[in-house]
């Protein structure tokens, strides 16, 4: 955990607007991706495989969010 302690917030949000919204055009593969889970259709080991990997900034970003809200309690 004391990886995810010395991630930058800029790094995190700078890596999900980046890796989470590519492509742009047509539309953002993370969406797409959300898109498939929700009716069903995202079954191919590549389609899960992109779902994680254009999720995993968000994913570091909660993770983080939750730690540093913890230690201010």
């Amino acid at each position: 955990m004391r990886f995810i302690d010395s991630l930058s917030w800029p790094i995190l949000i700078a890596l999900g607007l980046l890796l989470g919204l590519a492509p742009f055009s047509p539309e953002p593969h993370l969406l797409e991706k959300l898109r498939m889970l929700s009716q069903g259709t995202l079954k191919r080991p590549l389609d899960i495989f992109d779902f994680c990997y254009h999720a995993a900034p968000f994913l570091l970003m909660l993770i983080k969010l939750q730690r540093t809200l913890r230690h201010r309690a």
